[in-house]
């Protein structure tokens, strides 16, 4: 959980997070949200694998981040613990015993 604190204590790689909330995205894509330095964001990268939150896929000489929402989640539940408060995780639709829900749409766009 530590790392992952660590990762989130950065503005720059909250703003990565928030990017590929959206969708997964190249190294380069995401650099050009930021005006800093090629190396500074490899290092912002680093960390961001390092605590799990990011998984880099690797296509030829093309490196796509995806966000690896658990591993946020994970952490977001045991800081709660930390402090007594109780969390429920939101129960997402089952798309085959839900006939109102769209299972074209990622989860957190479909609707009941």
């Amino acid at each position: 959980m530590n790392k992952v604190f660590k990762a989130l204590s950065d503005p720059t790689r909250r703003k990565v997070l928030g990017l590929l909330r959206e969708r997964p995205m190249t190294a380069g894509e995401l650099a050009d949200h930021f005006d800093v330095s090629k190396p500074t964001m490899s290092a912002h990268f680093a960390v961001l694998r390092e605590a799990g939150l990011v998984e880099p896929v690797k296509e030829g000489r093309v490196i796509t981040y995806h966000l690896m929402m658990s591993v946020l989640e994970e952490a977001m539940f045991g800081f709660a613990q930390v402090f007594g408060l109780e969390v429920k995780a939101t129960e997402q639709p089952n798309p085959e015993s839900d006939p109102k829900s769209d299972s074209t749409l990622p989860p957190k766009e479909q609707t009941l």
